[in-house]
């Protein structure tokens, strides 16, 4: 049965992003949060079509460690689940994510509608460059800003080189840092066609305050937070 709902899974969610797609386009002139709103309705599809289909369900831990004021998330990457998930389980958020990702047919063209901060990671410090001007800009209109410092997806029990340009962004704007950790992978397995059944545990951590801080103190500090949390998530599948 995983086989078959994994393929049905598979099937529905090209055919909502050729249609969220289109629809992305004529959302162009409408405002960001507008565009926001209708665009990230084939987030919330995708996560229910997960849990009707494939059995992935969620908790939430740590919902009130959310600040009212615009933040720089710092999320562990395992899987897909969480680059859909968080749009929407969040306030709105601006991606941090490769430049090239824009150019990918339907899922790219709607992603550009999203007000993300494109750059392009063989820049070196001009990324970072990147990253502050855009997302400096998307926290003063009103978005959260999305990064994923391992910037690419770990296997469950592994952890990446965390990139300094998400605390690089925070501690020159004073914005605070929300670090985000959860066990996605174990269910929605990187590159992985089979998806399977359980409970994805996402833990939200105390808001880290980066006015005064290096951005090497922001990074190290959103780190050590996020995989001592991942040893204390339970396994995800039943």
């Amino acid at each position: 049965m995983i086989y078959l709902r994994s393929a049905a899974f598979a099937l529905l969610q090209a055919v909502a992003t050729v249609i969220f797609a289109i629809l992305a386009w004529l959302t162009f002139p409408f405002g960001p949060f507008t565009r926001y709103r209708v665009i990230t309705l084939w987030n919330r599809f995708v996560v229910w079509l997960a849990w009707r289909l494939c059995g992935i369900r969620y908790e939430i831990r740590g919902r009130e460690n959310l600040p009212r004021a615009p933040a720089v998330v710092l999320a562990k990457h395992q899987s897909a689940w969480e680059t859909i998930a968080l749009p929407v389980l969040f306030p709105p958020l601006a991606i941090v994510a490769k430049r090239e990702l824009l150019r990918v047919p339907f899922f790219g063209w709607g992603l550009a509608m999203l007000s993300p901060i494109a750059i392009d990671r063989r820049a070196g410090r001009e990324a970072l460059k990147q990253i502050l001007r855009q997302g400096g800009e998307r926290l003063k209109q009103g978005f959260g800003v999305l990064v994923f410092p391992e910037g690419t997806r770990m296997k469950p029990g592994e952890a990446g080189r965390y990139g300094i340009g998400g605390a690089w962004l925070a501690a020159h704007t004073a914005a605070a840092v929300v670090p985000v950790a959860h066990n996605a992978g174990e269910l929605w397995p990187k590159n992985a066609f089979l998806k399977y059944p359980g409970t994805i545990t996402l833990s939200i951590g105390p808001p880290i305050a980066t006015r005064g801080l290096k951005p090497e103190a922001v990074n190290e500090a959103a780190r050590a937070w996020i995989e001592a949390e991942m040893e204390r998530l339970p396994h995800a599948r039943t």
